[in-house]
């Protein structure tokens, strides 16, 4: 998943084309939370129910003009870039397969992201054993040769 914040209302269509044009098998849903206006969560993407899964995120979190975007069949890494790039997008809190617990401010106005909590806290340092699974596993998904 990737969490991020915007500012435009034709910023779920902006991220589509950036998620379709990244490969070919990747699927995805993406909702936006519009901030003004109507204040509606927009959504898009090639699987209805990542679509569904996103709408529902989006409307729990409800903070204006936040985006999430869900996958499957591919890494944030291979969009991110591309995601950065679109001229709306302000920010992003986190791209992740953790799991992701979004912090929330509420006032009189609205709801905003304060930030995100991203998997686990630190177990330890890591040792030579460590490096070589880490390494393993980049070489095993395809990242290092």
């Amino acid at each position: 998943m990737i969490l991020g914040q915007a500012h435009f209302i034709k910023t779920v269509e902006d991220l589509h084309e950036v998620m379709a044009a990244s490969a070919p098998a990747l699927k995805f849903g993406i909702a936006f939370c519009e901030s003004s206006g109507p204040r509606l969560v927009r959504s898009s993407g090639n699987d209805e129910a990542l679509i569904c899964l996103a709408e529902k995120n989006a409307l729990e979190i409800s903070a204006g003009h936040s985006f999430i975007i869900l996958m499957e069949d591919g890494f944030p890494i291979n969009v991110l870039n591309g995601i950065k790039q679109v001229q709306e997008v302000c920010g992003i809190y986190c791209a992740t397969a953790n799991p992701v617990e979004v912090l929330i401010a509420e006032t009189g106005q609205g709801r905003g992201i304060l930030g995100v909590v991203d998997g686990g806290s630190s177990a330890g340092l890591e040792n030579e054993s460590d490096v070589a699974d880490r390494k393993e596993l980049l070489r095993n998904i395809g990242y290092k040769l």
